[in-house]
């Protein structure tokens, strides 16, 4: 599923599914770095194209490569809490979630401390209650609009790129930062920037 259904939306109304605005907008994210290289390299385009994303970062990525994560920040970029693991919510129990999600944030508050407080569940999958405890504890779960299914090796280049030209004013698309991405990532970043650009499209962090 490319573009979410707004049907999903209005069950999930308390995860943030789209931005709603009047500037054209759309809001670049970027899963489970720091990656050596890939997010580097990631950051490189950005930097180019005078873009602020958001980055959803494992904690076990940041304590492995806390000086990658250190140039995310640096960059002026959004930071958000994916786990310490990369948990899937529906395979385990709502206190190991938290726990894991907990531990994510201990990481990311050891070299930023004035972050949002923004979670985006692994998968995607998180349990009713996992969701309403994670929201307790202040953060805003980001979920996404348009998925460029960077992460599916079994699509091609071009079907990759095709997937993010569904996006409107608003949304939130999902890259991965991923050494399993890169191969499409590669592909298809700068060419979906340079079109969505030629559409009028504003690109935001979220915050």
């Amino acid at each position: 599923m490319v573009k979410v259904p707004k049907f999903i939306k209005k069950i999930f109304y308390n995860q943030v599914w789209d931005i709603p605005n009047s500037e054209n907008k759309i809001y670049l994210t970027f899963d489970d770095g720091p990656t050596p290289l890939i997010t580097e390299w990631v950051l490189e385009i950005l930097e180019k194209e005078n873009i602020k994303a958001t980055f959803f970062c494992i904690g076990n990525n940041i304590e492995k490569y806390p000086e990658i994560f250190k140039k995310i920040i640096e960059a002026g970029h959004s930071i958000g809490n994916h786990t310490f693991n990369h948990l899937k919510g529906w395979k385990v129990t709502s206190k190991k979630y938290l726990k894991n999600v907990d531990l994510c944030e201990a990481e990311i508050c050891k070299l930023n401390t004035e972050h949002s407080k923004l979670f985006r569940p692994p998968y995607g999958k998180i349990t009713p209650i996992q969701s309403k405890l994670i929201r307790m504890k202040g953060f805003k779960i980001i979920m996404w609009d348009i998925l460029s299914k960077d992460y599916d090796q079994a699509i091609s280049f071009e079907k990759c790129l095709e997937n993010t030209k569904r996006t409107a004013s608003g949304s939130i698309l999902v890259f991965h930062d991923s050494l399993k991405a890169q191969k499409n990532l590669e592909y298809t970043l700068p060419k979906a920037i340079k079109y969505l650009k030629e559409k009028g499209f504003v690109f935001d962090a979220i915050n």
